[in-house]
């Protein structure tokens, strides 16, 4: 049995609130809740994420490296440097 009058009361119904609005309810110690995101509305939750790769670092490690795939141009394009 727990002692009486040290533990925060308990509200089991306590309302998550996001933009003004109620989006769920769940047990806690305050009343309500207010959150900026929830999987309601962020991105990877609801499919719109979209991953940038807007500098291309991928491929400038790739051709930095020697690491990217060989083209049919790109082994003309070696012979050209290499002889100069």
């Amino acid at each position: 049995m727990p002692k009486p009058d040290i533990h925060p009361t308990w509200y089991p119904d306590a309302k998550v609130i996001c933009n003004g609005e109620v989006v769920m309810t769940t047990g806690s110690t305050q009343p309500e809740i207010h959150v900026d995101v929830w999987s309601g509305n962020h991105p990877f939750f609801t499919g719109t994420q979209k991953i940038l790769d807007t500098e291309g670092r991928v491929d400038r490690f790739m051709k930095k490296y020697g690491m990217g795939k060989k083209k049919a141009g790109d082994k003309a394009e070696a012979k050209a440097e290499a002889e100069s």
